[in-house]
């Protein structure tokens, strides 16, 4: 059901316009705070350069920009960074670009020589850009929250996720990290679930592959939810979930912010023991594209924290 606020009694609501990358998304959050979406023409030259023009009168307006920089990453990214510099030209007097999924979130630092900081890169671009806010779940990492030199709203998809898999729990069940980095994310899911928290030990010898080493915890006999912030290729996931049903794990779910799944990921989660994987809807996926997948909307969440910078009330009490 739409959220009971109404924006009937302000002078100037706020506008909510969307990328290709966040279309998904418009509707279903417009719809929960009672407003019409924005309109947005989007198209393409030929030689493949973006071209982007807002039909809807923004002078003097609060602004929201819905857009993912998932795939295609460049495209979506360039698409949101000219909407913002539309806007700002639009004279727009507030613009608050809001990134589902963020793009470039792993590479953060210099882990080896001669690398760029690409997150902290596109950070400078948004803000260059001309966000005066920035709204997004799930950091890869957390520290990107620095990279911004405006305010940094970082929400979190736990509280739908949990409320969710609440209806799903079994008595057995123990919430599995599948690394070490992971473990402050999945020890959260293990205490708001009230269950055992377990680890995987791995190491990674090249992107994307992943080796187990070892599993920290008691798992046998136990159903799992494997839980992380992202699943690209799957490969994590997958060696991961086979380890745990080696060690003799009951029934394996996985649970995951962003379902990236590029390259063979839904071919590795058919082929896994894994029985169901829950994903929110940060990158937008089609029916049907794998039978495992479970697809949670984040509509209503980001409808509420759009509600609340709007109003000026506290985003964090939500979490």
């Amino acid at each position: 059901m739409p959220n009971s606020f109404k924006f009937e009694r302000l002078q100037q609501p706020p506008l909510i316009f969307a990328g290709t990358g966040g279309a998904h998304l418009l509707q279903p959050i417009c719809d929960e705070l009672g407003l019409t979406p924005g309109h947005i023409d989007i198209r393409r030259f030929s030689d493949g350069e973006t071209r982007v023009k807002i039909n809807d009168s923004v002078r003097g307006r609060v602004c929201f920009v819905i857009q993912s920089t998932s795939t295609p990453v460049n495209d979506n990214l360039i698409e949101l960074l000219l909407i913002l510099d539309a806007l700002k030209r639009a004279s727009a007097v507030e613009i608050n670009a809001v990134i589902p999924y963020f793009g470039y979130a792993r590479q953060d630092r210099k882990d080896e020589g001669r690398v760029p900081i690409s997150s902290k890169l596109v950070a400078d671009l948004i803000v260059t850009a001309g966000a005066n806010r920035v709204i997004t779940c799930d950091l890869h990492s957390y520290q990107i929250q620095g990279f911004f030199n405006v305010p940094m709203d970082h929400i979190f998809a736990a509280p739908i996720m949990i409320d969710y898999m609440k209806k799903h729990q079994t008595k057995d069940f123990v919430v599995v990290s599948p690394d070490v980095g992971n473990v402050k994310r999945a020890r959260g899911y293990a205490s708001a679930l009230n269950v055992p928290l377990a680890i995987i030990d791995k190491r990674r010898p090249q992107p994307n592959v992943a080796e187990v080493m070892n599993i920290i915890g008691n798992i046998e006999g136990k159903d799992i939810l494997i839980f992380d912030d992202m699943v690209d290729t799957a490969g994590t996931l997958t060696v991961a979930a086979q380890a745990l049903k080696n060690k003799g794990a009951q029934n394996i779910y996985a649970c995951c912010t962003h379902g990236v799944l590029s390259g063979p990921a839904f071919q590795r989660l058919c082929d896994s023991p894994i029985k169901e994987i829950f994903i929110t809807d940060t990158i937008p996926h089609k029916k049907g594209e794998c039978d495992k997948l479970t697809v949670i909307s984040v509509a209503p969440l980001f409808a509420k924290v759009i509600k609340r910078i709007y109003t000026q009330e506290s985003v964090s009490t939500l979490f």
